[in-house]
């Protein structure tokens, strides 16, 4: 198994991954000293490569900071739980197991992320955690923001950082710069566990549709998911109603 505290050569893929997180988070101010950060653990690849590049910067940036891992262990997605806590265990990395139940007639997207994020939010102030930081990349970013739009009428996304509870915690996505291909191909330069992840409502109809129509215009015009996340940030409101 990846030994996550071993120093990794910074070339190639893991590189531009490292580096283009390490933008993004100055670019938003995501990370300070003494800071201690909730790292959300799915078991997929996002999680496991966000909790590998904390563990990177831990190594080589001059800014003190602790991490802990929360795994949310829920009664419809299919991982599995003992190989990734394993992995946790052998690499000395602190971490937090919940358990998470949502009815059968109830389980949704929506649900989901709600409930998942109540629960992280409450083991954050459990473990004493003023950062919480999740594995979206900018292809869910971007998804969001075009979702959003077609099926609710409204601009809004995920934002890379935002402070809730009047500032005693900020939820962050370092990975919002980095597209989810440049993800897989940065995990497969590491032995990460094998946990067999798999969320049966991970496709949903809406966002796979969106995530089509994304990947249509990228293949011909490849600076299209870079605008989409720019565009929340060069909004002209003399253009708006």
């Amino acid at each position: 198994m990846d030994i996550l505290a071993q120093r990794v050569e910074l070339t190639g893929i893991t590189r531009h991954v490292y580096k283009t997180m390490g933008h993004a988070m100055a670019d938003y101010g995501m990370l300070k000293d003494k800071d201690r950060v909730l790292i959300a653990v799915s078991g997929g690849l996002d999680s496991l490569s966000l909790l590998k590049l904390f563990v990177m910067r831990q190594a080589r940036i001059p800014i003190d900071f602790e991490i802990v891992a929360c795994f949310i262990d829920t009664n419809f997605i299919k991982v599995d739980k003992n190989i990734l806590i394993d992995y946790l265990k052998e690499n000395g990395i602190q971490y937090a197991v919940k358990e998470m139940t949502i009815p059968k007639e109830d389980i949704s997207c929506f649900w989901c992320s709600w409930s998942r994020r109540k629960l992280l939010f409450e083991t954050a102030r459990e473990y004493k955690c003023n950062k919480l930081t999740l594995g979206h990349n900018l292809d869910d970013v971007n998804e969001t923001i075009l979702m959003n739009m077609f099926f609710n009428g409204e601009i809004t996304t995920m934002p890379p950082k935002v402070e809730l509870f009047n500032g005693a915690l900020t939820v962050i996505r370092p990975l919002c710069y980095i597209e989810k291909s440049k993800i897989e191909e940065f995990s497969a330069q590491f032995d990460f566990p094998k946990t067999q992840y798999q969320c049966p409502y991970g496709q949903e109809s809406q966002r796979q549709a969106v995530k089509e129509i994304i990947e249509q215009l990228h293949k011909k015009h490849p600076f299209v998911k870079t605008n989409i996340f720019r565009s929340l940030k060069r909004i002209r409101k003399d253009y708006l109603v």
